[in-house]
C-alpha cells in the first residue's frame, strides 16, 4: 500500500464526526497506552486512536479510511504476544473496547452470541448458571477478548481436549476493509459452501473487523481432577507426555512446566509446586465420577512406571483450582524474577518434547540467557520464556537471536512457527522457514482479495516477497462469462 501523504488535522476533524469526540484521542500522552501489545519490545505510537461504540461508527470509520488509504490496525484487550496489534506511525489503532455486550445466552442450542470486546472469561461466567461453559482458556482470560481470541486462534490448558477457538466459534459477522458488512458461518453445526470462517479464524486482522461472534457452550463436567506428577529429569516428563496419548487418554489439558518455571509459579502463587524437581506436569481428568476415577488411577500408575519422583491428585475443586492457577500465573511470576522476559511461541510433534527441550538448553547456554519452559504438552505448543534484561545493551538482541533459534528448531523437527500467538510483526521474518515463496504468495493473494487496498494491519503476518509482486503483475486477467 503507497502512502499518499495524509491531512492528520482534516483526518482529525472528520472522524470526529463520525465517533464521540471524546473518543477520538490523539494527544501523544493518551495515545502512549497504544504502542504496543503485551509483547512490548516492539513499540510505535499510533497517530489517532478511534474507540467507536457501535457497528456503524466502525462502518464509516473504515469506509473513511479505505476511501483515503489510511492503515488501519484493530486492537481488542491489547494481551497479544507477536506484536500483531502494534500501531503503525501513520495509521489509527481502532479499538474495539466499546463491544462489551454478551447479547444472548441460549441454554438449549447451547451457544452465546457475544460482541467482540466480551473478555473469554465473561462468556463462562455467564453460562455457569445453566450448567455450561465456554471451553477455550488462555492464560490471560480474564483480560483478553473473544475478538481477540479470533485473530490469533487462541487455545490454552484445555484446548488438548475440547480444540482451539476455530472448533468453538459457529459463526463471525465482521465488517470488510470497505465497511460493508458479512456473516461468515452459521449458527448451526454446519454451512454450506467454503469454509471462510476457518480462514478468518486466525488471520490476525488482516481480512476484517469482527464485531459479533456466536460460539459453542459446553456442559460442565460431573467431576474433574488434576493429577501432579514431579520428575528429576526432563527426557522422563517429556516421554511421560507421548506415553499418556498412545495409552489412548485424552486428558481435558495436559501442561508441562520446568524447574524454573516451577519455582517462580510456586513463589508467586503458594500452589504447593515441587521446586526441588526439574519438571512437572499437570494432567487433568474431566468428565463423569466412574471414568475420572479410572482414569486417574491409570495415569498415577503410569507416571510411577516412568519414574516420577512423586505424583499427587487433587482433592477438591478449590485445590484443583489453585494447581491451575500456579500454571496461569507462570508468565506474571516469571516477570518478578527477571527485569524482561521474551514469550515465544511454536510448536513441535509431541515425540519431539525431550529433545527440544534439551537443545532449547544447550541453546540457553550458548546464548547466555536463561531460558524459562511452561506450555501445553499435550499438543507440543512450547511457551518458552527468554529472560534478560533490557537495560544491558545487546541482550535484546541476543533475546530476539534465541527466539529465532527456538522457532528455527521448531520447523527442523516438523513443528510450525506458532501455535496460539500468531506470526504478527514478531515472527515474520521467520515465515520463509516454513512456507516456500509459492505459499507465501497465495497468502498474500487471500489478503488482496479481503484487502485490496492493504488498509488492514500491513505489515503483519505476511512478508512482502518480490516474487509475489512479480507474479501480481503478470497475471492474466479472470475470463469473462463463457456464453451457454
Amino acid at each position: 500500500m503507497k502512502n499518499p501523504g495524509h491531512n492528520w488535522s482534516e483526518i482529525t476533524a472528520d472522524l470526529n464526526k463520525m465517533v464521540n469526540t471524546d473518543f477520538v484521542i490523539e494527544d501523544r500522552e493518551s495515545v502512549k497506552p497504544y504502542e504496543c501489545d503485551g509483547l512490548s519490545v516492539y513499540r510505535e505510537m499510533p497517530r489517532i486512536v478511534v474507540i467507536p461504540e457501535t457497528t456503524a461508527e466502525v462502518s464509516s470509520v473504515l469506509r473513511y479510511c479505505h476511501e483515503r488509504l489510511i492503515p488501519v490496525v484493530t486492537r481488542g484487550a491489547g494481551t497479544g504476544l507477536s506484536a500483531g496489534a502494534m500501531p503503525l506511525a501513520d495509521g489509527i489503532v481502532l479499538s474495539m473496547a466499546k463491544f462489551t455486550q454478551i447479547l444472548e445466552i441460549d441454554p438449549e442450542s447451547r451457544i452465546a452470541r457475544v460482541e467482540c470486546g466480551v473478555r473469554n472469561l465473561a462468556i463462562s461466567e455467564a453460562a455457569r448458571p445453566y450448567g455450561l461453559f465456554y471451553a477455550p482458556d488462555p492464560s490471560s482470560q480474564i483480560a483478553c477478548t473473544i475478538g481477540g481470541n479470533v485473530a490469533e486462534n487462541s487455545g490454552g490448558v484445555h484446548c488438548l481436549k475440547y480444540g482451539l477457538t476455530v472448533h468453538n466459534v459457529l459463526e463471525a459477522k465482521l465488517l470488510t476493509a470497505e465497511g460493508e458488512p458479512v456473516t461468515l458461518g452459521s449458527a448451526s453445526l454446519d454451512d454450506c459452501g467454503m469454509d471462510l470462517l476457518a480462514l478468518l479464524i486466525g488471520s490476525e486482522g488482516l481480512l476484517g473487523v469482527v464485531t459479533e461472534l456466536t460460539v459453542k457452550l459446553l456442559p460442565r463436567p460431573e467431576a474433574a481432577r488434576v493429577v501432579l506428577a514431579a520428575f528429576d529429569d526432563v527426557q522422563l516428563a517429556g516421554d511421560a507426555v507421548a506415553r499418556i496419548i498412545s495409552e489412548g487418554i485424552i486428558p481435558a489439558g495436559l501442561e508441562m512446566m520446568d524447574q524454573l518455571a516451577i519455582i517462580a509459579a510456586e513463589d508467586f502463587v503458594h500452589a504447593d509446586y515441587p521446586t526441588e524437581a526439574e519438571a512437572m506436569l499437570l494432567c487433568e481428568l474431566d468428565g463423569s465420577v466412574e471414568e475420572v476415577e479410572e482414569y486417574t488411577a491409570r495415569i498415577e500408575k503410569l507416571m510411577q512406571e516412568i519414574g516420577a519422583v512423586s505424583v499427587r491428585v487433587s482433592r477438591s475443586d478449590a485445590e484443583l483450582e489453585l494447581l491451575w492457577k500456579g500454571r496461569k500465573s507462570a508468565f506474571p511470576a516469571i516477570g518478578r524474577i527477571s527485569p524482561d522476559y521474551y514469550c515465544m511461541d511454536g510448536t513441535i510433534p509431541r515425540g519431539q518434547l525431550a529433545f527440544v527441550l534439551k537443545k532449547m538448553q544447550s541453546l540457553s547456554e550458548a546464548f547466555g540467557l536463561r531460558v524459562a519452559n511452561v506450555f501445553h504438552a499435550g499438543d507440543g505448543n512450547l511457551h518458552p520464556l527468554i529472560l534478560f534484561d533490557e537495560s544491558v545493551p545487546g541482550e535484546l538482541d541476543k533475546a530476539e537471536a534465541f527466539g529465532a533459534a527456538i522457532l528455527e528448531l521448531c520447523v527442523e523437527v516438523g513443528g510450525c512457527l506458532t501455535g496460539e500467538h500468531g506470526v504478527g510483526l514478531e515472527k515474520i521474518r521467520q515465515m520463509p522457514l516454513q512456507f516456500s515463496e509459492n505459499e507465501l504468495c497465495q497468502m498474500g493473494l487471500i489478503k488482496e482479495a479481503f484487502d485490496e487496498a492493504g488498509i488492514l494491519n500491513p505489515g503483519k503476518g505476511i512478508p512482502i516477497l518480490k516474487r509475489c509482486q512479480e507474479y501480481r503483475s503478470i497475471a492474466p486477467a479472470p475470463a469473462g462469462p463463457v456464453a451457454g
